[in-house]
């Protein structure tokens, strides 16, 4: 079962747009003013068209799948279900009712309303670059880890300009989440609007700037990015951690020690 869970769990967090793409089935489903094959620049050459929104909604549906996927894994993982359970720190797990976290966790304003709507306004004023409108080809990879990298790359440096740079900054951004020494899987979104700005929306901006995506991958990435960051927060051991030690995978250990020493390992994704 140990050896099951990573493979199943990983592959349907991109559950959506890896369904979607396979033949070209989004084609056959939607109809074909609904979707742009070609990149399309909505902010200088629009003329008044505004995107469709048909991107956005599967988007944000892909997040929503792959995040159903991982708390449905990790419910079944707390439970027992799923193998033996390894706290990771040497206290133990944190005691506490997972339905009133699961609720607490997905009302986060800072992790859920503030990330929304940026995607939202982005989108549909045509804000992204014109890559990011076009459906043609499937998922590229190489996009898809580009994104990731340089997403965590730059809010690598926002996290540590905020430990670092000022105590006032740190106190009204990032000292919120660190209240969390002990954190739990539920704790992964629950920070403060300042924090959520500076860690995620500035490095999406960035990513996005320096990145020609397709929609596709756009929508992999965001499924990835957003459950890999709820992953290390989990407060046990994952069956696939030694393996993403060994590449320079970011793991729920690696942030526990952040988390308990305040310092090292400002880096999620990597290490």
């Amino acid at each position: 079962m140990d050896s099951i869970v990573p493979l199943a769990l990983w592959p349907s967090i991109v559950g959506l747009p890896l369904v979607l793409t396979f033949n070209d089935l989004y084609a056959h489903i939607f109809p074909s003013p609904w979707f742009d094959k070609e990149p399309t620049d909505y902010w200088t050459n629009s003329n008044g068209v505004w995107p469709s929104p048909l991107g956005l909604t599967l988007g944000l549906l892909a997040v929503v799948v792959g995040h159903a996927s991982t708390l449905l894994y990790f419910l079944g993982w707390r439970t027992g279900r799923l193998g033996v359970k390894n706290p990771i720190q040497k206290t133990g797990a944190p005691d506490y009712n997972a339905m009133e976290s699961l609720k607490e966790h997905l009302s986060q304003p800072e992790g859920f309303a503030m990330l929304g709507g940026y995607l939202i306004l982005t989108w549909m004023f045509g804000l992204m670059p014109a890559s990011y409108y076009s459906f043609k080809g499937g998922i590229n990879w190489y996009h898809v880890i580009a994104q990731l990298l340089i997403q965590d790359f730059v809010q690598y440096l926002m996290h540590n300009l905020e430990h670092n740079l000022d105590k006032t900054l740190y106190q009204l951004s990032h000292k919120p989440h660190h209240r969390f020494t002990n954190p739990k899987l539920f704790d992964a979104f629950n920070g403060s609007p300042g924090d959520t700005f500076l860690m995620i929306l500035v490095p999406l901006i960035v990513t996005a700037r320096l990145v020609n995506a397709n929609v596709w991958s756009y929508m992999a990435f965001g499924s990835l990015y957003a459950n890999w960051l709820t992953l290390i927060h989990s407060e046990y051991a994952h069956s696939w951690d030694h393996y993403f030690q060994l590449i320079g995978f970011g793991t729920a250990a690696d942030h526990h020690v952040h988390h308990k020493l305040f310092k090292y390992n400002f880096g999620h994704l990597f290490m």
